[in-house]
C-alpha cells in the first residue's frame, strides 16, 4: 500500500485547505445530527458522575480514617482500663497483706 501522496485526518499532506482532500475534512452538513437526545443526556450524566468520583473517594477515605481513629481510641481506653484494673488488684493485695499483718500482731 502506497501512502506517500496522502495524508491522514490528524496530519494532512498540506496545511492549505484548498489543496486538502475534501473527503478528509467533512463539513458540518455532512456530520449526522444526533436523533436521540437520551444518549446526550446519559453522556452528560456520566460526565457529571465522573466529576463526582474524586469527591466520593475523598468521602470514603475520610470515613475510613474516622473509623480507624475511633477504633484506636477504643483500644487506648481498653488498655487504660486494664492498667487501672491491675493497679486496683495490686492495691487490694497490699491492703489484704496489711490487714493480715495487723491481725497477726
Amino acid at each position: 500500500m502506497n501512502t506517500i501522496g496522502t495524508g491522514t485526518i490528524d496530519r494532512p499532506l498540506t496545511r492549505d485547505p484548498q489543496k486538502q482532500d475534501h473527503t478528509m475534512n467533512p463539513t458540518f452538513t455532512d456530520t449526522p445530527v444526533p436523533m436521540n437526545t437520551d444518549v446526550i443526556e446519559s453522556r452528560q450524566n456520566r460526565n457529571h458522575a465522573m466529576q463526582l468520583i474524586p469527591e466520593a473517594l475523598a468521602r470514603a477515605h475520610m470515613h475510613e480514617r474516622l473509623r480507624e481513629a475511633e477504633s484506636e481510641r477504643r483500644a487506648h481506653r481498653l488498655a487504660a482500663a486494664r492498667r487501672m484494673q491491675r493497679r486496683a488488684e495490686r492495691a487490694s493485695l497490699r491492703a489484704r497483706r496489711a490487714l493480715a499483718m495487723a491481725v497477726m500482731q
